[in-house]
């Protein structure tokens, strides 16, 4: 990567100033959610998931789920 912004190409730049931008709205913002507790149901269904990613399985297709939601 460049040392100046001068020497920066458009792309460098825009990546520098997104992350940026990324950081400071993570640190205004943070996360709403957090030190809320987690409902056992959504906990249970998060370790699902973990598990049968862990395992080879994969979701449904995109076009599948655009289609069946309508969305084309």
């Amino acid at each position: 990567m460049a040392t100046t912004v001068g020497e920066m190409t458009a792309r460098e730049l825009q990546q520098i100033v997104e992350a940026a931008v990324e950081r400071k709205l993570a640190e205004l913002l943070g996360d709403p959610d957090e030190g809320l507790p987690v409902r056992k149901a959504l906990r249970n269904r998060l370790l699902r998931q973990r598990r049968a990613v862990a395992a080879g399985e994969r979701g449904k297709p995109l076009q599948d789920v655009v289609r069946r939601l309508g969305l084309v």
